[in-house]
């Protein structure tokens, strides 16, 4: 085994890992308005927002930018340059950019319906791993995993610990673990809950540690993190 590679864990350690995170997540998932839909083309549209932008700035936005463009077609139809100016002040600009040419190849080639097929997801200009296998857990329901900052913090943390996760190159061995959590006809939760459990009790500072239901089998309970630099104010990192 090569040093941080993690190991898959066994079906017993899988099932607890995921009946605690499902318990966790019913008495404290976020109530989301993309978790209100199953429209893949709203879906579309939160992931992108929220790719670098915290949840918070992201809901009045969603709401907004649906509201002037509620279909596929009415997105490839406008200006990219009237999708920018709606978009502003989110940042990261391209986005916007990505979000309008995926509208536009969407309904050239797929007749407005976003398309189910990991492959065909890849192809789009502005749409990665993480994007698509979001899209693809949350919006068509399949048991795919997903690996974005909170999720990649949770699992490095409860099934590496802090020496074995710096000594991990790359992110296969993570995204392997990620898929052989994910239990079956139930991605849609899990997914989710990995990603408000980082987003709020897994946090890159100060993690609720003491109230966390994977205390007794995380490789990194009890956990020491070091003050941010110059004693400053953490602004904490990723989106969610």
């Amino acid at each position: 085994m090569r040093a941080g590679r993690p190991r898959v864990p066994d079906r017993r350690d899988r099932g607890r890992f995921q009946r605690r995170l499902l318990a966790w997540y019913r008495r404290h998932g976020r109530d989301l308005p993309w978790r209100n839909t199953r429209d893949p083309y709203s879906i579309l549209v939160s992931e992108i927002m929220l790719q670098q932008t915290q949840v918070e700035r992201v809901i009045p936005k969603y709401h907004e930018f649906l509201a002037r463009y509620p279909t596929m077609e009415a997105l490839a139809r406008a200006p990219v340059k009237e999708v920018k100016r709606t978009w502003y002040p989110l940042g990261y600009n391209i986005r916007p950019v990505h979000l309008h040419g995926i509208a536009r190849e969407t309904v050239a080639r797929y007749n407005g319906r976003l398309p189910d097929d990991l492959r065909a997801l890849r192809e789009f200009k502005g749409i990665g791993r993480y994007t698509a296998g979001a899209l693809l857990s949350f919006a068509f329901r399949q048991d795919t995993p997903i690996l974005d900052t909170n999720v990649r913090r949770v699992l490095g943390r409860v099934f590496l610990g802090p020496r074995r996760m710096k000594a991990l190159r790359g992110q296969q061995a993570l995204w392997e673990l990620s898929a052989a959590l994910v239990p079956k006809g139930k991605a849609y939760d899990f997914n989710q809950a990995l990603m408000d459990f980082g987003a709020t009790w897994c946090t890159p500072r100060n993690p609720r540690c003491s109230p966390c239901p994977m205390k007794g089998s995380c490789k990194s309970y009890p956990l020491t993190l070091p003050s941010p630099p110059n004693g400053g104010e953490d602004k904490g990192e990723g989106a969610r």
